[in-house]
């Protein structure tokens, strides 16, 4: 058998989440169906294996998953093309094969000891918010929530600076069956994204990011004749950036539904911090709207250190680690 990782991205809008479901249009499904088809197997004999489920309506630009497939199997996929390997051929044909909603990025033989699930040394998560303060670019429905307040970024900030370290996210999160909601926090941060111009060479003079960082701070009755003094869409937007080594269900969406209410005014740092310190699901804050999260990103040790993070994550963990 050959292990093959696989990088994908996603629009999770028209997706019933990752995970296999009878009846229902998912990631999982749309992939497996694909490889299935290209290897000439039904698709009970393929199984992907996935770094983080998504729920139904999540996005993702970095989902990392892997499958193992027999090698005179994966032969199939070369067919007619010559000068390839296998996995080449595989990756060129599924990519041709998902629906227009994903993206393959690469499809290679993974390194010995990868699991993409247990392997993995953190997640990264963004959620991104157009509040009042923000311009609402339609284009950007699908991947942003609106609020129609003005959010305090500083007390949504000293909020979720109690999430950092490990901590049982009972508060926040579900538990799989048999698992914990106890987690290490890496890094939590809200930020406006900056006003950013897409404006090239030689418009403002000197380099492209340097007339940008001149646009920004220009007159602007000098700018608004610029035919080329165009905003980046994501500028303007409240964006919360999370890292951990996992994530529970529901966990950043509850956080981030947690850190709106403080930043709406509506609950205070405090009880955020109370949250934190004693997990308890009280039903006052719910999860925020999946539209606005994205997996951006999966990280991995060193090859060498692959097995063994997988065999130390799947140990259920304690508090007193």
């Amino acid at each position: 058998m050959m292990r093959l990782r696989i990088d994908l991205a996603y629009d999770g809008t028209e997706f019933h989440g990752w995970a296999r479901q009878t009846g229902q249009r998912t990631v999982q499904g749309e992939l497996e169906s694909a490889l299935a088809k290209i290897l000439r197997l039904s698709p009970e004999e393929v199984q992907v294996t996935v770094a983080g489920r998504t729920d139904a309506g999540v996005h993702a630009v970095g989902q990392v998953c892997h499958v193992d497939v027999a090698e005179e199997v994966l032969e199939r996929a070369i067919g007619h093309m010559t000068g390839v390997s296998a996995s080449e051929a595989l990756f060129r044909r599924v990519s041709r094969v998902v629906p227009g909603d994903m993206s393959i990025f690469s499809l290679e033989p993974a390194p010995e000891g990868f699991d993409a699930r247990f392997s993995a040394s953190d997640r990264v998560y963004v959620y991104r918010v157009a509040d009042a303060r923000a311009q609402r670019d339609p284009r950007l429905a699908r991947m942003v929530l609106r609020v129609d307040d003005e959010l305090d970024v500083h007390a949504m900030n000293e909020a979720v600076s109690s999430t950092v370290g490990l901590h049982d996210f009972g508060s926040f999160a579900l538990p799989n069956p048999g698992g914990t909601t106890i987690r290490e926090v890496k890094y939590a941060a809200w930020q406006r994204v900056p006003d950013m111009l897409l404006t090239p060479d030689g418009v403002y003079g000197g380099g492209a990011q340097a007339s940008a960082t001149q646009a920004v701070g220009a007159d602007p009755e000098l700018t608004a004749g610029v035919a080329y003094g165009i905003r980046a869409a994501e500028s303007g937007l409240l964006t919360f950036t999370i890292i951990a080594d996992a994530f529970a269900r529901n966990m950043v969406r509850s956080l981030v539904g947690a850190s709106i209410a403080v930043g709406r005014g509506k609950k205070t740092v405090s009880w955020f911090h109370e949250k934190v310190a004693y997990p308890q699901r009280e039903g006052l804050t719910g999860p925020a709207p999946a539209c606005g999260l994205t997996l951006e990103r999966v990280n991995y040790p060193s090859d060498a250190l692959l097995a063994q993070r997988a065999d130390a994550i799947r140990a259920v963990r304690t508090l007193e680690e």
